[in-house]
């Protein structure tokens, strides 16, 4: 077998990092920073330990990766609310829904909401955390609102109140880190955007 080009190389390395990181995510989501280890995550990413540490020195340093491309994920995923089919409130069910049901698309939320409450952090990741507010997604979402207010497909009132109060139910539900089954699950949207809709939708 002829030997990898160094294009073949450099490929295989991108894919063999992002799959660590696609299992640390999983890990760190559902056991936090202290709780989590090198060798469950080398597990999870179906590697051995040792090729773990050779891109990454220590799970502070994974972490410290991952929350960088979490919040870009999460800023990404409240950004492509635009590209989605519909009206503002089509717009927000279809988002909200999609996130609910799928896990891991859950997990960018659940880092950050990790790094702003636990007792300690590495210094890289509070220096990062400094950077981000809900503020970031209050922006992106007021253009979405004010539309949703003018087509009379959200209940009027202040701007500020309305998108908070999404933000704020939003990020407990997508950090929401328990179980689930068919007795016991997460709210459909149509449910969940009544406090944006009203009653009537």
């Amino acid at each position: 077998m002829a030997p990898l080009s160094e294009e073949q190389l450099i490929q295989k390395r991108e894919i063999r990092r992002e799959q660590i990181i696609e299992a640390a995510f999983k890990v760190f989501a559902h056991r936090g920073l202290n709780r989590a280890k090198m060798t469950m995550i080398a597990e999870e990413a179906g590697l051995s330990a040792g090729q773990l540490y050779r891109f990454f020195e220590s799970k502070e340093e994974l972490f410290s990766t991952l929350i960088h491309r979490a919040m870009k994920e999460s800023i990404n995923g409240i950004e492509s609310i635009y590209e989605l089919p519909g009206t503002p409130y089509e717009k927000l069910k279809m988002f909200t829904q999609s996130v609910f049901e799928d896990e891991s698309s859950r997990y960018p939320f659940m880092l950050i909401q990790q790094a702003h409450t636990a007792d300690e952090m590495p210094h890289e990741v509070k220096q990062i955390i400094k950077q981000f507010s809900m503020k970031n997604y209050f922006e992106i979402l007021l253009p979405l609102f004010k539309e949703g207010q003018k087509m009379k497909e959200f209940v009027e009132g202040d701007l500020e109140e309305l998108i908070s109060s999404y933000l704020i139910m939003f990020s407990a539900l997508a950090t929401f880190n328990m179980p689930v089954d068919e007795h016991f699950e997460l709210p459909k949207a149509e449910i969940f955007l009544r406090v944006i809709t009203g009653p009537k939708a």
